[in-house]
């Protein structure tokens, strides 16, 4: 079940964030702005919530639009609670069983088709290189397609997590690129360190979740 979410504004830049309302306190209270550094005070949950109910009251009914928007922004509400390094460690090697069976069949229809093509028999290193090139554009093809279009490979949805940029939002395609591209490749550097700091960072991020400001949870 999702957790309703809200949106606290820094008057004096500008910068908003989204926070679970169970997170925020009833009553008034101090906050710091992460970007510009200065304090203000926000209202509390309790007189956002009466003030909207009073806008709400005094408003005109809503149009259709309005409602539909309502609506689409409900049906992409997402949990706040983040998936941790096992969950996350079986979506990927669900991930890779499913990528290596289609780089076998993929690969051997390709195979066919080089031998077709080319009467003498083809150079071994050259063969080696057009199906190396050709599996690591297909992984990664796989990786940033299914993350870029709704945030989820088919191993995550099968766990049911989703990857969120950090205002759970949907990250599209160019920053599923850099996070599964340019962040894995630099994660995986150094023996995987970039991958296990999942495991104990608190807000269960990696290297390449902090590059591309993203989130993974549960849904």
């Amino acid at each position: 079940m999702s957790t309703p979410i809200t949106t606290i504004i820094c008057p004096q830049c500008g910068f908003s964030r989204r926070v679970p309302a169970e997170r925020l306190p009833r009553g008034a209270a101090r906050a710091t702005c992460p970007r510009c550094h200065e304090n203000f005070t926000w209202p509390g949950l309790m007189n956002t919530e009466r003030d909207m109910q009073d806008a709400q009251n005094s408003a005109e009914p809503p149009s259709s639009q309005q409602i539909r928007e309502a609506v689409d922004c409900a049906h992409h509400q997402v949990s706040t609670q983040k998936a941790g390094f096992w969950l996350r460690t079986v979506a990927a090697l669900i991930d890779t069983f499913l990528i290596s069976l289609a780089q076998g069949i993929l690969g051997w229809l390709l195979d066919l088709s080089v031998h077709a093509l080319i009467v003498d028999s083809p150079d071994r290193v050259l063969n080696m290189f057009i199906f190396g090139l050709f599996n690591f554009a297909l992984w990664q093809t796989y990786k940033v397609f299914f993350t870029g279009y709704c945030g989820q490979t088919p191993g995550k949805m099968a766990l049911r997590i989703k990857v969120v940029t950090t205002d759970y939002a949907d990250i599209g395609f160019l920053r599923a690129f850099w996070r599964e591209v340019v962040g894995k490749f630099l994660a995986a550097l150094f023996f995987g360190l970039g991958f296990l700091l999942v495991a104990i960072d608190p807000e269960k991020q990696g290297l390449h979740d902090r590059m591309a400001a993203t989130y993974v949870v549960k849904l």
